[in-house]
C-alpha cells in the first residue's frame, strides 16, 4: 500500500501548488513539478532526479506506479480532489512528479559536438514559444539551446507542456545577453542573428562552422548587442502581407537550412 492523500489542505499539496503556480518558490526549493507519462519518462531519461510521484489510481494504475518503484521515488495515492488541484491541463494522465531542478549555466553546458549547432533565443516572452523551440531544436538534434534575458523560467508548467517534456533532454543554458555573445565569441562560434538590417537572405550563408543561430522576438526582434556581434545578420524573405513569423517557425527554417548545409558537406 502506499501512502495516501485525500485533502487539497494537507500541508504538502499546498507546498506543490506554490512550485506549480510561482517562479519564486521553484528557485528557492531548486524543485519543479511536472505532469504525463511522456515527460516522466523523458524527465528519467535526462536524468533528473524525481524524488515524489504522485498518482490518481482512476488514471494511472497501481502497478504502473509499483513500477516507479525502481527508481527510489516516494508515491502517494491522490484523490481526484487533489489531483485536480495539482493538474496543469485536463488531459493528463493521472500521475505527477516532484523533480529536482538542473544547473543551466553556459559553464554547464555539454556539447557533444566538434562542430556545435546552436539556437540562441533573446528574451522570448510567451513560455509557448519557449516550448515550440525546444521542440524544433530536438527536431533538429541541435547540440544545445542557450535562452538569453529569460522572461521565464524553464521550469514553467506551460514549458514543460508546449515542450511536450523535450525540455529534459535538451542540453539548455541560460543567461543575459553580454554573457551569451561572449561564450559564443570564447569558442569562436559563427553567430547568425536574424534581422532584418544590414542582412542577407538566410540560405546565401554557410552554417557548417561551428554556428549559433540567434532568433529575437516577433514584437522587438533582437537587441543591438546582437547586432554588433553577428558574423552576419541573416533574413528569411517574405513574399506576403505581414512581414514577421512565428519565432519557432523563423528559427526551424534557419536550423534546418544549416542542417540540410551539414548533411551534405
Amino acid at each position: 500500500m502506499h501512502k495516501s492523500i485525500t485533502s487539497p489542505q494537507n500541508p504538502l499539496i499546498k507546498q506543490l501548488i506554490q512550485l506549480k503556480e510561482k517562479s519564486r518558490e521553484r528557485k528557492k526549493t531548486n524543485r519543479f513539478l511536472l505532469e504525463g507519462k511522456r515527460e516522466l519518462s523523458l524527465a528519467i531519461k535526462g536524468g533528473y532526479d524525481i524524488e515524489t510521484l504522485l498518482y490518481f489510481p482512476d488514471l494511472f494504475s497501481e502497478s504502473e506506479a509499483e513500477a516507479m518503484e525502481r527508481y527510489t521515488i516516494e508515491i502517494i495515492e491522490i484523490s481526484k480532489e487533489v489531483f485536480q488541484k495539482l493538474a496543469h491541463r485536463g488531459t493528463t494522465e493521472g500521475v505527477i512528479a516532484v523533480g529536482k531542478t538542473k544547473s543551466h549555466t553556459l559553464e554547464a553546458l555539454k556539447l557533444r559536438s566538434k562542430n556545435p549547432l546552436i539556437l540562441v533565443a533573446e528574451a522570448p516572452e510567451k513560455p509557448g514559444n519557449v516550448g515550440a523551440l525546444l521542440r524544433t531544436a530536438d527536431a533538429a538534434n541541435i547540440d544545445a539551446v542557450i535562452i538569453a534575458n529569460p522572461k521565464s523560467d524553464i521550469y514553467n508548467p506551460n514549458i514543460i507542456r508546449s515542450s511536450v517534456g523535450c525540455v529534459f533532454t535538451t542540453e539548455i543554458a541560460v543567461a543575459n545577453t553580454n554573457e551569451v555573445i561572449s561564450y559564443l565569441q570564447k569558442y569562436n562560434f559563427n553567430i547568425y542573428s536574424a534581422i532584418l538590417q544590414e542582412s542577407k537572405p538566410y540560405h546565401t550563408q554557410d552554417y557548417t562552422l561551428p554556428t549559433a543561430i540567434v532568433v529575437g522576438t516577433e514584437a522587438t526582434g533582437l537587441t543591438q548587442e546582437w547586432r554588433d556581434a553577428a558574423t552576419q545578420n541573416v533574413t528569411i524573405p517574405m513574399q506576403g502581407i505581414i512581414d514577421s513569423m512565428n519565432v519557432s517557425v523563423a528559427a526551424g527554417i534557419l536550423i534546418f537550412e544549416a542542417k540540410r548545409q551539414r548533411d551534405f558537406k
